[in-house]
């Protein structure tokens, strides 16, 4: 047998077993350190495993053979939002902070900086990181990340986070998910802050952390499930390197947290490196 890929712990596989053993798709299921490892016996079968498994993560109905011509309206959203809790509450919170924003308008913006903003003689007055954690607000670390000043910002942050999230949390874990959204989103936020700005927010220095991740899950350990293709890779770091260039003023695109980016990407590979070495050790 050959191992395909580690699931999580506390993943319910009985109808995802069932339904290889009805298309006659020989396989075990082994608990391991890291999770439940799923084998294949035959290597032909490879291609139609993975055709199972990729429906059984996305929420779709397995007890028939997908059907090309059914309306993707038809299948239920809700299996797919259970398996990926903390991805979920990270796309709705997002979009709930920018809704608010529209009605509360410059109060919650500053309610969710990194320091407190004041105002004084018509002139914002920065707080620090040490009032911050004197005043008890600590959350403030995390929450810049759910703030988005325009549609074109939220949308292409969350659909990343959507694309990157649904893998590390159906293939790993929700707890590795929420370990990745506050270690990668406080690190991305004190990185950006170091550079001497408090006014800034979204959810990029995530996606780059997620990026890291899966591409070096992927890397080093191919038969964990991982998956993100090349030329996406070196289109996210073509943009991160653009934005950090002068040109990226000239064409309106200068307010960029650059450094929020780069930090993200930095936890991402730490924490990339950290599961793919845990996974070779394992033997998976």
């Amino acid at each position: 047998m050959q191992p395909v890929m580690l699931l999580p712990h506390d993943a319910d596989t009985r109808t995802l077993r069932q339904t290889l053993w009805q298309q006659r798709i020989s396989h075990r299921i082994t608990q391991e350190a890291d999770g439940q490892l799923l084998w294949l016996a035959n290597p032909a079968q490879h291609d139609a495993l993975q055709s199972v498994v990729g429906r059984w993560q996305r929420g779709e109905p397995l007890d028939a053979p997908a059907d090309p011509h059914t309306r993707r309206g038809s299948v239920s959203v809700m299996p797919l939002l259970k398996r990926v809790p903390v991805t979920a509450a990270m796309v709705a919170l997002s979009i709930a902070v920018f809704a608010l924003i529209s009605m509360f308008g410059d109060w919650l913006i500053v309610s969710l900086t990194i320091v407190p903003i004041g105002i004084s003689g018509d002139e914002l007055v920065f707080g620090s990181l040490s009032q911050t954690f004197a005043s008890g607000q600590v959350w403030r670390l995390l929450s810049p990340a759910f703030l988005h000043f325009g549609w074109t910002h939220l949308i292409f942050n969350l659909m990343w986070v959507w694309y990157f999230g649904r893998q590390v949390e159906t293939l790993q874990g929700s707890r590795w998910m929420l370990v990745l959204l506050l270690v990668a989103g406080v690190g991305a936020n004190i990185a950006q802050y170091a550079t001497g700005t408090a006014l800034f927010g979204g959810m990029s220095g995530v996606v780059y952390a997620l990026l890291g991740h899966v591409w070096l899950m992927s890397r080093r350990a191919p038969q964990s499930g991982f998956f993100v293709p090349t030329m996406l890779v070196v289109f996210m770091l073509g943009w991160m390197v653009f934005t950090m260039t002068a040109l990226a003023g000239k064409v309106g695109f200068g307010n960029v947290a650059n450094e929020a980016h780069l930090g993200g990407l930095v936890v991402g590979l730490a924490t990339g490196w950290y599961a793919s070495m845990r996974h070779l050790r394992s033997g998976s």
